[in-house]
């Protein structure tokens, strides 16, 4: 096995949730940094075991429900929170129309600009070639 393998193991292994097989065993007896990490994961494991968590004051789950609370009225109370949400649809909304207007008449303007002045000067010119020269300048 590789040290990448074993690396993967180890927590199950310091945590005793999976034993050691042959293979491992034998990396673990050749690699020396593979052995040592493996034992301070061991140690780890163990202050882990051994340490306890506080125990919380005895209103905190009252004090924090009731904080919430207050948190919760806050956010929705004012004439801002139902106002907000569709004006900003309907401005979005309105960015978005103006965006695709100007984008069709940009580029409607553009073509004509280019084939206009070709059919005023050179009347001869065919409105094929007209598109061809369009298609060919912008390019």
């Amino acid at each position: 096995m590789t040290c990448n393998e074993i690396r993967d193991l180890m927590p199950d292994l310091a945590a005793g949730l999976s034993a050691a097989t042959p293979d491992v065993s034998g990396h673990l007896q050749t690699c020396a940094g593979c052995a040592e990490k493996l034992e301070e994961f061991r140690r780890t494991m163990t202050l882990l075991d051994e340490w306890k968590a506080p125990e919380p004051s005895p209103y905190f789950d009252v004090r924090l429900q009731a904080h919430l609370r207050g948190e919760m009225e806050r956010a929705h109370s004012g004439w801002m929170h139902w106002f907000r949400r569709p004006v900003l649809a309907a401005a979005l909304t309105v960015l978005l129309g103006v965006g695709i207007g100007l984008f069709f008449t940009r580029n409607g303007s553009r073509s004509q600009a280019i084939c206009r002045p070709w059919t005023e000067i050179t009347s001869y010119i065919p409105i094929s070639s007209c598109s061809m020269i369009w298609k060919y300048s912008t390019t």
